[in-house]
């Protein structure tokens, strides 16, 4: 039986709010990423003044404001994940997506089991660890049990020491009992985007399919909650409606999660519009948003949201990913395929998929670039499985403590990659981050990853605390 939840997106007051604050002056400014720096979060009126930054001085210290808290809670460190889609059949008909019921310009795939478990164990072999499943919304004759089947072959699947320890999924909205089911799957985070909180904007770009529903979409995450799911992640597909409307709006739905539930998403994702076959919509979006706002959408919410995963996906280019990991992004996918069955050395398929890829690097390439830039590659999969979730993360996030675990943590998966998966190249690159990181921590975070470390290089897998 789920929950009737009441209308917690107020757009008169978000209207209201970009009104007052259109021209903020320095000292607020000041005022609002001076208290950014308590770790503590902003309010909407603090993030409308943040979004209307546009003076160079102003920007360089919301960018270096953005980099502190991000620092200060989850430290160098960058988890790594990969999509796997095993499903692009959709009854939805969104104006953006090439996966809308009437594209007939697409070749439709639902991946088997085996087939599955197949792509896992591609994925297996190059090195990951983490897997974001998507599927459309229509599954095949098995109904929801096709999705529970297909969170169960990516778990069995096992190449030597290798598997995948953590399965996020990214799939349409459910009832609360489909939820349970879910949960009892031993997924890690359940992902939903609401694409748009505008609700005129959501009617216009969502023509048919059970999407229409824009309550039923923007209730989801309650609904995963109330079935006992700890982890939920959420995320706006920017350039549908204006981006500073959008992050109130995206506030106002966290503080209703925090308010009913007592802890907001675990991650949030920030794609944008790209281009999508046989969609002209999503070649001209109607607020395409510039690469500067963007780079200010993901400092804005690493500051408003400091304990929350920021998802950075491969349909934005390299150098973009780079930008933006100094800003608050501190996850990552890698070696991206967004058409089901398509060949990994291949951009082919992409003709099918989603949406466009910026970024058509393997994982072995992304990991090289990342650790040379002094990022740590992280392949943790430790709070999942140590129930460090829900509650537990926040009280832990929140003040900056998770980084005592996550660097770690990312340490003993980053040597375990090298060791096992990582070329030549990327080996030496890799090694002397990790020599360079070990030099720099201090206390328990120093000894549990000295400990890891000797323990993967003798031979040990699966090491985390």
């Amino acid at each position: 039986m789920n929950t009737t939840y009441s209308q917690f997106i107020n757009e008169e007051e978000i209207d209201r709010i970009l009104e007052q604050n259109q021209k903020p002056t320095p000292s607020q400014v000041r005022e609002v990423l001076s208290k950014a720096k308590e770790l503590k979060g902003l309010d909407l009126n603090d993030v409308a003044v943040l979004t209307n930054i546009n003076d160079s001085m102003q920007l360089f210290e919301l960018f270096e404001t953005a980099n502190h808290v991000k620092e200060k809670i989850y430290g160098k460190r960058l988890v790594i994940f990969a999509p796997l889609y095993i499903s692009n059949e959709c009854s939805n008909e969104c104006s953006y997506c090439a996966f809308r019921a009437k594209n007939d310009l697409i070749v439709r795939r639902s991946l088997t089991q085996p087939e599955i478990v197949n792509k896992t164990e591609t994925l297996v072999r190059e090195g990951h660890k983490r897997v974001l499943l998507v599927a459309g919304e229509s599954y095949p004759e098995q109904g929801f049990q096709y999705i529970i089947d297909s969170i169960a072959s990516i778990y069995g699947a096992h190449v030597g020491n290798g598997d995948i320890r953590r399965v996020n999924v990214n799939i349409a909205p459910l009832e609360t009992h489909e939820f349970k089911l879910l949960r009892d799957a031993k997924i890690g985070t359940y992902q939903l985007f609401q694409e748009t909180y505008h609700s005129k904007t959501y009617h216009d770009v969502h023509l048919g399919g059970k999407k229409k529903d824009y309550q039923y979409r923007v209730t989801a995450l309650h609904r995963a909650m109330e079935a006992g799911i700890e982890n939920v992640g959420t995320g706006i597909l920017f350039g549908l409606y204006n981006f500073r409307f959008e992050l109130l709006a995206l506030m106002q739905h966290i503080r209703e999660l925090e308010k009913v539930f007592g802890i907001g998403p675990h991650t949030i994702s920030v794609p944008r519009i790209e281009p999508a076959t046989g969609s002209s919509f999503s070649s001209n979006p109607p607020h395409a948003v510039s690469d500067l706002n963007y780079r200010k959408i993901v400092a804005i919410l690493r500051l408003a949201v400091p304990y929350t995963g920021i998802i950075m996906s491969t349909k934005e280019t390299p150098q973009m990913r780079r930008e933006t990991f100094a800003l608050g992004v501190s996850q990552i996918s890698a070696g991206s395929i967004t058409f089901p069955g398509a060949a990994r050395h291949k951009v082919q398929g992409e003709e099918s998929s989603e949406r466009s890829l910026g970024d058509h690097r393997s994982l072995d390439e992304v990991v090289r670039d990342i650790a040379a830039m002094g990022y740590i590659p992280s392949f943790c999969n430790s709070c999942h499985r140590m129930g460090r979730t829900g509650h537990e993360f926040m009280d832990m996030a929140k003040p900056g403590e998770i980084k005592q675990h996550c660097n770690p943590n990312a340490i003993s998966t980053f040597m375990e990659y090298l060791l096992d998966y990582a070329s030549y190249e990327t080996r030496l690159i890799g090694q002397d981050l990790i020599d360079d990181v070990m030099d720099t921590m201090e206390g328990v975070a120093r000894e549990r990853a000295y400990l890891m470390i000797e323990k993967i290089k003798k031979g040990k897998r699966d090491m985390y605390c």
